[in-house]
């Protein structure tokens, strides 16, 4: 019995813990709450240009007309690797359709284990090694996964920290095909 109250309490000082480090890393120097309206719903997604695994570079504006995904992940965090053959069926499902999603890797290894992990995963999707300026831009990725829904008008319509499950994937992913397109 006092084994169980012992592991109890220890469970509450763990989850207090964790409560009072997400609060503190909510929160810029000064003790201003972060504030990410630039990529918050009904907001347009910050533009940025990142590196693909070939060396190639991709330009977010350039998918305008397009549904993204934007899903920053690692290849360490389990909820991501749950994710990923999600969005790889996904991809092939609303593709033809106008979906592009783009994983944004935020490992601090070497890009050689990407590598291994997208080959070992036959992921289908442009992977981009993401870097700090990018995540900023985004109001900061604390939290992996950490999804953006983007419409085609470049404009997102979600955001999501952590993982949800499949089926509120593919609806906002129905929700940013169903968008107009941008007219030329």
């Amino acid at each position: 019995m006092k084994r169980k109250v012992i592991l109890f309490a220890l469970m509450v000082v763990v989850i207090a813990g964790l409560l009072g480090l997400a609060k503190y890393r909510s929160r810029l120097p000064g003790g201003r709450a972060r504030t990410a309206t630039v990529s918050a719903a009904g907001h347009q997604a910050p533009d940025f240009v990142l590196t693909d695994l070939q060396g190639h570079t991709l330009k977010l504006s350039d998918l305008r007309g397009k549904a993204v995904v934007l899903n920053f992940w690692a290849t360490w965090c389990p909820p991501c690797k749950q994710e990923i053959p999600w969005f790889v069926d996904l991809q092939k499902r609303y593709g033809p359709q106008g979906l592009q999603i783009i994983g944004v890797n935020m490992d601090d290894g070497g890009q050689q284990d990407v590598e291994k992990f997208v080959a070992e995963n036959s992921i289908n999707y442009p992977i981009l090694l993401g870097q700090e300026k990018v995540a900023e831009a985004y109001g900061g990725i604390d939290y992996l996964p950490t999804t953006f829904y983007i419409d085609r008008n470049g404009v997102v319509i979600d955001r999501v920290f952590g993982q949800p499950g499949r089926d509120e994937i593919e609806h906002n992913i129905q929700r940013a095909i169903a968008s107009t397109a941008p007219r030329s």
